[in-house]
């Protein structure tokens, strides 16, 4: 994925605390070994939740363990107002991988055209560009998500006072009306 972006990528870890955090630190380098063109930092975990509030666009790619990427991702979700934003990856190697939103399946709202979709649509989007190579298509729907919400359109989530509520099933037929 690095590849394919700006070929930067933060490795988060506890290697000063946690065993299994040394391994990590141990493994990951080598595993960059194969990538001579990409940049590799390493941070600590409390470390990097503080780079992340303050001077996100830092980052890039994160590789991290599921315990510390929860962290980052829940913390992530809210420079952009809403966990249901965020779109996420678990990449093998190769062009494989599983895309989905950050944010889970949310039982609790479903059905009551509340949620959120823009995190589904842009795991969406990520699946064209990385898994399939799509890169243009990928463009096209992140660019219509990017249109609906310059177009002041929010759901209850990110809805704030001047903005045009909508819900799930409106959110959705908007972006796929804005993809030229």
């Amino acid at each position: 994925m690095a590849m394919k972006r700006n070929k930067k990528v933060t490795s988060v870890d506890k290697a000063n605390v946690l065993e299994s955090s040394r391994l990590w630190r141990r493994v990951v380098p080598e595993v960059a070994k194969e990538y001579p063109e990409v940049t590799l930092d390493n941070l600590y975990i409390d470390n990097a939740t503080m780079q992340m509030v303050r001077n996100p666009k830092q980052f890039d790619v994160i590789v991290t363990s599921n315990i510390f990427g929860d962290i980052l991702s829940d913390e992530a979700s809210m420079i952009t107002g809403s966990i249901g934003m965020l779109p996420s990856a678990s990449l093998a190697k190769g062009n494989f991988g599983m895309y989905e939103p950050v944010h889970g399946s949310a039982p609790d709202i479903a059905g009551q055209n509340k949620a959120n979709p823009m995190a589904t649509i842009l795991s969406g989007a990520m699946m064209l560009r990385y898994t399939f190579g799509l890169s243009a298509e990928a463009d096209d729907i992140e660019a219509a998500v990017k249109s609906v919400l310059s177009d002041g359109y929010r759901t209850p989530d990110i809805f704030t006072e001047g903005m045009k509520a909508i819900g799930t099933k409106e959110a959705g037929d908007l972006v796929a009306s804005a993809i030229k």
